[in-house]
């Protein structure tokens, strides 16, 4: 595969990748309250490649290509929608995630609730 080709495939799995849902997330309804993530998408793609010189010379060196990618996804904030109020929370200050807690008491009794089935099925009930 030369350059074009790896450069070509990597951009058309971009496409993929890269959807309005990567930065306003699907919304969590539970019970009567929503939550909408709302992320940020950080990311960088690299390539290059070298060829081999031209001639009959058996000394001539090889060609290769390479490329790379990497990606960092942050959550930034949640709009909380709770009956008739309407709040957005960023979640880097702790306090605000709290409030997302307190708001959704719901979400914490259900993650603890699947937090023990997965210790009772390994064997390892919780005390």
């Amino acid at each position: 595969m030369d350059i074009k080709e790896n450069t070509e495939a990597l951009f058309s799995q971009l496409e993929n990748f890269l959807k309005t849902e990567t930065v306003v997330g699907k919304p969590i309804k539970v019970e009567d309250v929503t939550l909408v993530p709302f992320i940020t998408v950080n990311f960088g793609c690299a390539t290059g490649g070298g060829g081999q010189g031209s001639g009959d010379d058996k000394k001539q060196e090889g060609s290769g290509a390479g490329m790379g990618a990497g990606a960092k996804i942050t959550a930034d904030a949640v709009l909380v929608i709770k009956d008739d109020t309407v709040k957005v929370l960023p979640i880097k200050n702790k306090d605000n995630l709290d409030k997302i807690i307190e708001l959704v008491p719901e979400i914490v009794k259900k993650i603890g609730i699947k937090k023990n089935k997965g210790k009772e099925e390994n064997g390892k009930a919780k005390p």
